[in-house]
């Protein structure tokens, strides 16, 4: 078993400038991240149906355990990659944690 966080990014306003920073930045932060095992993106694409997605950007992150999570989002990187959220994240984030099994 794991400990993840999963981040879903509201759609911003200029999604060029939002990509751009988060690719350029904040990835490149947030991978500095200690003990970090993993580290996805996803853009989640339009359904089936053509409707736009709930979200702009998802990212996973996973650690060992809930406390080298929390270790690791307290430490200086941690803390850089947090404060950074205020130069793209405008139109809102959403973080959610927990224990993390893999099905397959």
């Amino acid at each position: 078993m794991s400990f993840q966080l999963t981040a879903l990014y509201n759609h911003p306003a200029d999604a060029a400038a939002f990509d751009t920073h988060y690719d350029e930045v904040h990835a490149e932060l947030a991978s500095k991240l200690p003990d970090l095992r993993s580290f996805s993106v996803t853009r989640p694409q339009p359904g089936p149906d053509g409707a736009k997605p709930d979200f702009h950007l998802v990212a996973v992150l996973v650690w060992d355990s809930a406390e080298s999570m929390g270790a690791s989002m307290s430490s200086d990187a941690g803390k850089a990659a947090v404060a950074d959220l205020e130069n793209f994240a405008g139109a809102g984030v959403t973080m959610l944690t927990g224990p993390s099994t893999s099905v397959v």
